[in-house]
C-alpha cells in the first residue's frame, strides 16, 4: 500500500487529506545493530506495538561512523534495506544523519551534500522518506550554523523530492527549538527537532517547546526516551507521562530511541537477548515496555 504524502501546515504534520498525522516509532543504534534492521524487526514494531515509523540513525564521526572509518558502502546498503522494508509494510522511515560528536553540521557538509544527493536520488518517488540532516548540532546557533547549512541541504533533496518532509536539528542538542521563532527555513516542508530524556530534561524544555510551537515552528520529537539524557541511568516515568501527554495533545510526533540489546536504560531489548523480532515480555527493558504499551493504546489513532 503506498503511503500518503505528508505535509506540514502551520505546526502540524498532515497527510493528503489534511488529516492530522502523528509519527510514534523507535529508532536504530547507529547502523551498529543491522540484525534489527530487518523487515521482521520492523513488522514487530507495527503489529506489537502500533508504531508507524522507523528512524534509521547514521552515525557521521564516531567509531564505524559514515564519515570516519566505517563501510560507506554496507551502511548505504542498510539504509536502502532499512527503507524498503519500511516501505513494504506501509511504514514511514527517516534517514539520520546523525551529527552528534562533532558538534556542527559544517564539519561533514561536503559529506552531508553528496549522502542526501544519493539518497534523495535513490527515494525520490517515495512517499514513506522523510529526511533528518543534523541529529543533535551543538555550539551551533540555529541563525548562524544550522539554518545556513539547512539550506544547502534541503535544495540538493528537493532536486529529486520535491516535497517530502524535512527534519531541521536544534541547537543544543535539538533542545533550543525556540531559536527557530522568526528564523525557520525558507522550505515550508520543514519541520524542527526537539529531543527529550524525561529523567534529565523536564518542565522547563516543555515550556521551552511550547514557546515554539506559540511561535508558529512545527516540532518533531525525532529522539527520546524516560532515562537520563545519558541514555542510561534512572526513569521518570512521571515526566515521561508529561511529555507524552504534550506530544499527543500538539499532534506532534515522536521517535524512542534505542533498538539495541545494550546494557543500558534506553536500550529497548535487555542485554543478552537473542531474538531478532516477536520479543517476548520479559526480553524487553522497562524503557520498552513502557513505551510499548503508550504506543499500543494509540494504534491505528
Amino acid at each position: 500500500m503506498k503511503l500518503s504524502k505528508l505535509k506540514v501546515e502551520g505546526t502540524y504534520l498532515k497527510d493528503e487529506a489534511g488529516n492530522y498525522v502523528q509519527l510514534r516509532g523507535v529508532s536504530t543504534l547507529g547502523l551498529h545493530y543491522p540484525e534489527y534492521i530487518t523487515k521482521e524487526s520492523f513488522q514487530t514494531f507495527r503489529d506489537e506495538w502500533g508504531a508507524n515509523v522507523i528512524r534509521l540513525a547514521v552515525y557521521t564521526h564516531e567509531a564505524g561512523g559514515y564519515c570516519t572509518d566505517g563501510n560507506r558502502e554496507e551502511q548505504n546498503e542498510l539504509i536502502i534495506k532499512g527503507v524498503e522494508a519500511a516501505a513494504e509494510l506501509s511504514m514511514y522511515v527517516i534517514i539520520d544523519w546523525h551529527v552528534l560528536r562533532e558538534k556542527t553540521p559544517l564539519r561533514y557538509k561536503d559529506e552531508a551534500i553528496r549522502f542526501f544527493d544519493t539518497m534523495a536520488e535513490r527515494f525520490g518517488s517515495y512517499t514513506n522518506v522523510i529526511y533528518e540532516i543534523c541529529n543533535e548540532p551543538q555550539e551551533s546557533p540555529f541563525g548562524e550554523v544550522i539554518r545556513p547549512y539547512a539550506e544547502e541541504i534541503i535544495p540538493v533533496i528537493r532536486k529529486h523530492s520535491k516535497d517530502s518532509v524535512i527534519i531541521v536539528g536544534t541547537n543544543n542538542w535539538s533542545q533550543d527549538v525556540d531559536e527557530v521563532i522568526d528564523q525557520k527555513c525558507s522550505d515550508p516542508n520543514v519541520m524542527y527537532a526537539l529531543h527529550f530524556y524525561a529523567a534529565t530534561h523536564k518542565d522547563e524544555l516543555i515550556q521551552k517547546a511550547q514557546k515554539a510551537l506559540d511561535g508558529n515552528v512545527p516540532v518533531f520529537i525525532s529522539e527520546c526516551s524516560i532515562c537520563e539524557a545519558s541514555g542510561n541511568g534512572s526513569i521518570d516515568y512521571e515526566t515521561g507521562r508529561k511529555w507524552i501527554d504534550f506530544a499527543d495533545r500538539n499532534h506532534i510526533s515522536y521517535v524512542v530511541w534505542n533498538l539495541s540489546n545494550r546494557d543500558e536504560s534506553s536500550s529497548l531489548l535487555r542485554a543478552g537477548t537473542i531474538s531478532k523480532s516477536h520479543w517476548k515480555d520479559e526480553e524487553y527493558s522497562d524503557t520498552a515496555k513502557w513505551f510499548k504499551k503508550e504506543m499500543y493504546s494509540k494504534k491505528d489513532k
